[in-house]
């Protein structure tokens, strides 16, 4: 992919259907940035193809070869270092990042969680959302903190929840709200409209009071 502006890695550990959906928006257009690289801890990652597919550079770094997350992390560090990377995205990593990861990369790591933080981290939040008997579900876009998805919240968007869901169907609705709030916080965030200051979120040079609620204007966007 071209040398822009904004260097992206994109960090994965399973299917990469959220990488597939930010590559699908650069080669649109919509998103002024590059993904340099993409790493995968696990090395059968349906990911990595994804991204060989579109002639993005692929990196294994497999953590059961590290004794610590320390050290799992700095060999994460050292491939990172290699390229200029301005945003660091997590696209169904499933991995903590430790705090000298974090402390390097401020303010420049996004992950995107399947609830509506801070409902349910963790995982399976789609069946525990059913098992509460909750009206509407839905995923958040965070930047990443040393505390498990508790970062400061950026954007959301949510769904209804009907009588008739199973995990499987909430899922398949909660993924097509990801699809698009991911790939519009990274343009957001390459076009200077989004920074984390100090612990707070700041969009279009105001500080963020609450999350952003997914609207079809935003959605326009990306269009």
């Amino acid at each position: 992919m071209s040398n822009t502006s904004c260097q992206i890695a994109v960090l994965i550990s399973g299917g990469g259907s959220n990488l597939q959906s930010i590559i699908d928006h650069i080669q649109q257009g919509h998103i002024d940035a590059s993904i340099a690289c993409v790493i995968s801890n696990n090395p059968n990652a349906y990911g990595l193809l994804r991204a060989k597919q579109a002639n993005i550079t692929t990196h294994i770094i497999e953590h059961e070869n590290y004794a610590t997350r320390e050290t799992f992390d700095a060999e994460l560090l050292k491939t990172l270092r290699v390229y200029n990377i301005k945003l660091i995205v997590l696209a169904g990593f499933m991995r903590i990042l430790s705090p000298n990861f974090i402390n390097e990369y401020q303010g420049k790591v996004l992950n995107i969680h399947p609830s509506l933080l801070p409902k349910y981290t963790g995982l399976h939040t789609h069946e525990r959302a059913l098992n509460a008997n909750d009206a509407e579900h839905g995923c958040s876009v965070h930047f990443v903190t040393a505390e498990l998805d508790a970062g400061p919240l950026i954007i959301q968007a949510k769904v209804n929840i009907k009588k008739s869901d199973s995990p499987e169907s909430l899922a398949k609705r909660v993924l097509e709200k990801e699809h698009i709030i991911y790939p519009l916080t990274m343009k957001w965030f390459c076009e200077g409209r989004l920074e984390l200051k100090a612990s707070q979120v700041y969009f279009d040079n105001k500080p963020l009071e609450q999350a952003i609620i997914l609207n079809s204007e935003h959605e326009n966007e990306l269009q």
